[in-house]
């Protein structure tokens, strides 16, 4: 048999760093902190040394996993046709591990290494496509953007459990991780939201800048309560596996 080459042996190890991550996004939703590496084994379909050999204790799975997923958080916020070609949560990533600071690490957005998306490029469009069909023109821009971000949670529950613990301060992990994840999760989420919130040009020069310091406190607080909102209203329906079906219904409810 050929020996694997180096770089098979990497896209390999990208791949397995997926998949335990994916697992684990599962598996928190229904155990929360209480989540063991064991039951992302299980999950994953690993053996328990496999899982161990990638993530030694599960405060670092999760923080890894949360700085994945926050690559992906601004999708919902951008428009369809605008929109970059969806990234699937179980293409390869590398996650270079974090400082003694907890900060992350440097290296590109958020400091991740981003690979090329080698998955199933079939299955990232069919996503993209029933987003799409959404934003239709009984929508408003902030429905359409909340129906496209329910649907993004019923198919990537990484992202569903970012803005879940985001809500809660990020107090699954110790302070040092948790401040810069919250800095950033303000500057990237929370800020454009609240600029697609509010109208004019004042609102269109703060989402320019992305900078969050530059939005009033209340426009933040309110973004925050809606995302709270939709967290509250999606969990039941994720559990039960109708969110993709039912977004428009919460987006209804919560009167978008």
């Amino acid at each position: 048999m050929t020996p694997r080459t180096k770089e098979q042996n990497e896209e390999i190890r990208l791949r397995r760093l997926a998949q335990i991550r994916k697992a684990a996004a599962d598996v928190f939703l229904n155990k929360g902190p209480l989540l063991e590496i064991r039951d992302v084994a299980a999950q994953a379909e690993l053996g328990y040394g496999t899982v161990y050999h990638y993530y030694s204790n599960k405060g670092d799975l999760l923080h890894d996993l949360l700085w994945d997923a926050l690559e992906r958080a601004g999708e919902w916020l951008e428009a369809p046709h605008n929109a970059p070609p969806k990234v699937s949560p179980l293409a390869p990533r590398e996650i270079p591990r974090a400082t003694a600071s907890g900060e992350a690490p440097a290296g590109g957005p958020f400091g991740l290494a981003a690979v090329s998306d080698i998955g199933d490029t079939a299955d990232a469009d069919s996503r993209s496509a029933s987003l799409e069909t959404v934003a239709g023109a009984e929508l408003g821009p902030v429905a359409a953007a909340g129906v496209r971000l329910l649907q993004l949670w019923a198919e990537d529950h990484a992202l569903f459990l970012l803005h879940k613990l985001a809500g809660e301060g990020f107090a699954a992990l110790p302070e040092a991780r948790s401040a810069p994840l919250s800095a950033a999760f303000c500057r990237e989420v929370l800020a454009p939201l609240a600029a697609l919130l509010e109208s004019g040009p004042a609102a269109n020069e703060a989402a320019a800048s992305g900078v969050c310091a530059a939005e009033p406190t209340y426009r933040l607080q309110r973004a925050e309560m809606l995302l709270a909102a939709l967290v509250g209203c999606a969990s039941l329906s994720l559990r039960r596996g109708k969110l993709h079906e039912e977004a428009r219904d919460i987006v209804r409810l919560l009167k978008l």
